[in-house]
């Protein structure tokens, strides 16, 4: 099993900037794959960025591309979302998640959409809001 805690979300004007965590626990030997996804009321969940674990490879949503940035700290077993020039159409809830499909990042480049992975550890989330 897999544990993931979110934390860094907040408040935030329009333009802003807020870097999220997720650390992790438990066996993340074995996951392949990290995200975030964001769920805002009325709409349908959004993959915004995902990480390769074991090399660094990254995917991002069209709607953050150039604005987020996602990185990992292995040493600390910390997953991060970098969020710059913030928009209100970002406000959501973000979640961590993680995955031990093998070929996560394959799947995800060539599909174009995190949408193709089963993502099967989830954190509690993290609400982030932006104000115009």
């Amino acid at each position: 099993q897999v544990q993931l805690v979110e934390s860094g979300g907040g408040s935030v004007q329009a333009g802003g900037s807020l870097r999220l965590s997720c650390a992790a626990s438990g066996y993340t030997y074995s996951t392949h794959c990290m995200g975030w996804l964001r769920q805002a009321p009325g709409k349908e969940r959004e993959g915004v960025a995902a990480i390769y674990t074991g090399g660094g490879s990254t995917y991002y949503a069209d709607s953050v591309k150039g604005r987020f940035t996602i990185s990992q700290d292995n040493a600390k077993n910390t997953l991060y979302l970098q969020m710059n020039s913030l928009k209100p159409e970002d406000t959501a809830m973000y979640y961590c998640a993680a995955t031990d499909a093998e070929a996560c990042m394959t799947a995800i480049q060539a599909l174009g959409g995190m949408y193709v992975i089963r993502f099967n550890y989830w954190g509690q989330g993290t609400q982030v809001t932006v104000s115009s």
